[in-house]
């Protein structure tokens, strides 16, 4: 079921590939941190604001599982929706997807369908947990209510 996914689309550039055009894994990683930063803007929100605020996100665990490699000029989309919320921490799902044509991903978001549009490549997500800038644990539903209050609303 396609609820709640923030859907980015992009290409894969000649600079993220090796020598078999096929992708770095390092890259996927960054591409999870895009996700999540497009999720974060979709709903109102930024980084650039979230920090403003004090408040700093960092990767505590990271998952990430190769089905089939993205391959240079692949036209893809990076999937990320936020799959548990509590006051300490947040856990992002995330889905690197290739797509024939940026058509594809623009005829998927327009009809509401519920699964996600192409073939799945990478699947995998990040656990992180709230600080301040000394990196002191914070209870998210105290520093920022109207953030948490969203999360929660949207995770159900």
């Amino acid at each position: 079921m396609a609820t709640n996914w923030q859907l980015h689309p992009l290409r894969v550039r000649y600079q993220e590939t090796d020598q078999m055009s096929v992708v770095f894994h390092g890259n996927y990683v960054t591409w999870f941190e895009i996700g999540r930063t497009e999720w974060i803007r979709s709903n109102g929100f930024s980084y650039k604001e979230i920090e403003k605020r004090g408040l700093l996100l960092p990767v505590i665990d990271l998952h990430c599982k190769f089905i089939m490699p993205a391959k240079y000029d692949d036209q893809i989309i990076i999937c990320t929706r936020v799959t548990e919320c509590s006051p300490l921490r947040i856990h992002f799902e995330s889905q690197i997807r290739r797509i024939g044509q940026a058509s594809d991903y623009e005829q998927w978001s327009l009809s509401g369908k519920e699964q996600l549009p192409g073939e799945l490549l990478v699947e995998g997500g990040t656990n992180h947990v709230w600080v301040n800038s000394s990196f002191q644990p914070v209870r998210l539903s105290k520093a920022w209510p109207e953030l948490y209050q969203l999360m929660k609303d949207i995770t159900g």
